[in-house]
Order: structure tokens, then C-alpha cells, then sequence
């Protein structure tokens, strides 16, 4: 049996492969995205269209009037 330090070791020096890695990742695309933005200055809220369950929703933090603006990003499947 192996003593954790000596695992440590060998992790820290990279002797052992890990087997929680699952290799690189594919980049995940950016589209334009229609979201909802806080209009209050001090408040950087926002969320995207299709989150919103209200034709003109509020901001859910501060509970300020929003605009509809177009962001670029991550695209959610």
C-alpha cells in the first residue's frame, strides 16, 4: 500500500496521471444574445430574453426598469 505522502509526492512532480481529467475542452461558441439589462446606474443587472417569464420585466436585484440590449454570449443548448 502507498502512504499518502508518497502520493503527494509523486503528484506534486507530476509522476501520476489523473484520472479525473477529461483532455481539453472544445471552446464553446458566442452568439448575439437579446438580454434584459437594469437601467440604474449603480446595478449592473441582467439576464437574458428568454430567462424572463414578464413581457417587461424589473430587475430582480434593485427592481429597476430594464431595456432590452444585444450582448455576445455563450451560447446555452
Amino acid at each position: 500500500m502507498t502512504d499518502v505522502n508518497t502520493m503527494s509526492e509523486h503528484i506534486i512532480r507530476g509522476d501520476v496521471s489523473m484520472a479525473f481529467s477529461r483532455g481539453p475542452r472544445e471552446p464553446v461558441p458566442e452568439v448575439e444574445t437579446t438580454v434584459w439589462a437594469c437601467l440604474n446606474d449603480d446595478c449592473q443587472g441582467w439576464m437574458r430574453e428568454s430567462y424572463s417569464f414578464k413581457e417587461e420585466p424589473t430587475c430582480p436585484l434593485c427592481q429597476s426598469e430594464m431595456e432590452k440590449e444585444v450582448r455576445v454570449l455563450p451560447e446555452l443548448k
